[in-house]
C-alpha cells in the first residue's frame, strides 16, 4: 500500500542578544553553571520583567526575512505548567498575538523547488537546562530566560529530504541576517518534527508522532525517514499508530519512545499582567 506523508516542524531559535528576554542577566554558552542569572530569571517574588528591545528587533528581522506579516502590537501571555526547569511555574510566550503570521521559505530538493508555508513566529523565554544523572538531576539556570523565537511551519513537507532542506534554509537565513548564531550542536537552534502517514489519497491525516530536540540537519532527515518506515510497518501489520513523543538515537539510527500522549494539555494561557502591550511604529519596523 502507498501512503501520504505529512510533516510539520517547530523550531526554537535563540536570539543573538547580550542580555535575556526579560532581565539584564547576560546570555552566554559554556559559562560556569548558575552564574548568568538574576532574581527575574529565578522567579523571585516582587520582581518585574522588562522586555528586551533588541530581542524584539531580531524577531522583526526574522519575520521580514521569512515574509511574515508583522503584528505591530506586541503582547505576551503566560503558559502555565509545572516542571523542574521552569522556575516561575509559567513561561512568558505569545500564544494569542504572535509577532508574525503567514510567511514562507523556499527550498530546493531533488524534486525541484518548493515553497514551505510558515504559520507563525512568536517570541518567548527559554527554560533552564537539565542534566539527568543516575540518582538525581542537576539544573543550570544560565539558559533560563534566554530570548527565543519559535517558528511553526504548516504541514507542507512530505519526506526527510524536504524536512532537511527546510531547516537548512531557515538556518542559513537566520544566521546570515544576524538573528541567531544557529549552532545546533550547542542548542541555540532546536528542532521538533511531527510526522504522520495515511493511506494515499484518503484525505485524512494520520496519527502524528513528535520527534523532540533534533540537533543536526542530518539527524532530521534520518529521524523522519525512520519514523515514516516505522509507522508504515505498524499499519501494514494491522496495528494502530499511537500518538507519542519520541527522540532520535543517533547510535542506532532509530526513534525511541519517550512518552505517550493522552489528549491535549491545558496550559491555561492568559495575558501576562506584568507586561503592558507595546505598539511598534511603522517607522521603527521599516528602519529595521
Amino acid at each position: 500500500m502507498e501512503y501520504d506523508v505529512t510533516i510539520g516542524i517547530e523550531i526554537h531559535c535563540q536570539l543573538k542578544t547580550d542580555t535575556k528576554m526579560f532581565s539584564g542577566a547576560p546570555t552566554s554558552f559554556g559559562r560556569k553553571a548558575n552564574t548568568c542569572v538574576n532574581e527575574i530569571d529565578l522567579g523571585m517574588p516582587g520582581v518585574l520583567p522588562e522586555v528586551n528591545r533588541e530581542a524584539v528587533k531580531k524577531a522583526v528581522m526574522a519575520c521580514t526575512a521569512l515574509h511574515l506579516d508583522i503584528d505591530p502590537l506586541v503582547k505576551f501571555d503566560r503558559k502555565n505548567y509545572y516542571y523542574s526547569d521552569l522556575p516561575k511555574g509559567f513561561q512568558i510566550t505569545q500564544q494569542f498575538h504572535p509577532i508574525g503570521r503567514n510567511g514562507y521559505v523556499e527550498i530546493e530538493t531533488s524534486e525541484g523547488k518548493k515553497k514551505i508555508r510558515i504559520n507563525r513566529i512568536h517570541m518567548e523565554e527559554d527554560t533552564a537546562k537539565q542534566f539527568h544523572l543516575t540518582k538525581f538531576s542537576l539544573l543550570d539556570f544560565n539558559r533560563a530566560g534566554t530570548p527565543l523565537i519559535e517558528i511553526v511551519s504548516e504541514p507542507d513537507m512530505h519526506s526527510g529530504e524536504e524536512a532537511e532542506a527546510y531547516v537548512e534554509a531557515l538556518r542559513q537565513t537566520l544566521y546570515y541576517i544576524g538573528v541567531s548564531d544557529c549552532r545546533m550542536e550547542e542548542g541555540s537552534m532546536r528542532c521538533d518534527t511531527n510526522v504522520s502517514i495515511s493511506p494515499k489519497g484518503s484525505g485524512v491525516l494520520g496519527t502524528k508522532n513528535e520527534i523532540k530536540n533534533l540537533n543536526s540537519i542530518s539527524h532530521i532527515g534520518k529521524a523522519v525517514n525512520y519514523e515514516i518506515e516505522r509507522q508504515k510497518k505498524l499499519l501494514e501489520a494491522g496495528e494502530k499508530v499511537l500518538q507519542e513523543t519520541r527522540r532520535f538515537d543517533e547510535k542506532s539510527g532509530e526513534t525511541v519512545l519517550m512518552r505517550r500522549k493522552e489528549g491535549n494539555v491545558d496550559y491555561k494561557f492568559f495575558p501576562e499582567p506584568n507586561i503592558f502591550p507595546i505598539r511598534l511604529s511603522d517607522e521603527w519596523i521599516k528602519d529595521i
